[in-house]
């Protein structure tokens, strides 16, 4: 039952608000933290847990993941010239969300500004992805949160290594950015936790909002040189000590089922 964690946090927690689960394949986590978003600012919640949580390990899903030959052997290697395909990972990632003024009324710690989303569909090919439905996305991101290209720093990319998606994400972020594009730092962090499906947009918005608070930019990891296709500044092996005062995470869904996350740093 897709919606049996949600039900037991509920239950944990004695939360008696809008309490729903969203399924949307690796943009799940993220089209949850939008829906977060619309609730408060309708006025129908004044708090919001958002996230995911995914634990694919089972031999079924496996070998169903390995049909589709786009898993890699041995490693994630997301914009390199030797990735070979994606590596699964489990986890979960929850942020609470407020409005600002009840943030501070409560003298809460304040990490980041969701600033705003942006949400598509490809409309095109179950496995392979559009870079019109991502252009979309980051463009509806950045005009809901009101922000420039020019004040954006950092991308959290979708960047899952296979040979389809990274040179298409790149080529929707050089269409939407335009020149500001050779400025901007994109990385992947499912190098590092891998491809954790549902709640892969969640742990990438933490990760994104860790960057803006620490002025720390994640790196892309086991990167052996640019890709064809890829050619951005995609953090090499090495995090970069940077201010980022504002940035995107990207999540691309199967299926074309696009949530792009606006964050904003509070001076």
């Amino acid at each position: 039952m897709p919606s049996a964690a949600t039900s037991q946090v509920s239950i944990d927690l004695g939360t008696h608000g809008p309490a729903f689960s969203v399924t949307s394949a690796c943009a799940s986590s993220a089209h949850a933290v939008a829906q977060a978003v619309l609730l408060i600012r309708g006025g129908c919640a004044q708090v919001a847990l958002a996230g995911g949580t995914d634990a694919p390990f089972t031999y079924g899903l496996l070998k169903a993941w390995e049909a589709l030959r786009i898993l890699s052997p041995d490693q994630c290697r997301p914009f390199s010239n030797n990735r070979n395909g994606l590596v699964l990972g489990e986890g979960a990632g929850v942020v609470v969300l407020e409005s600002e003024a009840h943030a501070l009324a409560r003298d809460a710690k304040i990490y980041a500004e969701l600033a705003g989303f942006g949400l598509s569909s490809d409309a095109g090919h179950i496995t392979d992805p559009s870079p019109n439905g991502a252009v979309v996305a980051m463009r509806a991101a950045l005009a809901d949160a009101g922000l420039a290209l020019a004040g954006i720093d950092y991308v959290n990319a979708h960047g899952t290594g296979t040979w389809a998606n990274d040179p298409c994400e790149t080529r929707a972020i050089r269409q939407v950015f335009g020149r500001d594009a050779k400025r901007l730092v994109v990385s992947s962090t499912k190098a590092a936790h891998g491809h954790a499906m549902g709640a892969s947009g969640a742990l990438e918005l933490i990760a994104t909002t860790l960057a803006i608070r620490d002025g720390v930019v994640p790196p892309t990891l086991n990167f052996a040189g640019p890709g064809e296709g890829c050619d951005l500044d995609y953090v090499p092996n090495r995090a970069e000590a940077r201010r980022v005062g504002a940035a995107l995470s990207n999540s691309f869904a199967f299926g074309g089922l696009n949530a792009v996350l606006a964050l904003r740093r509070l001076s």
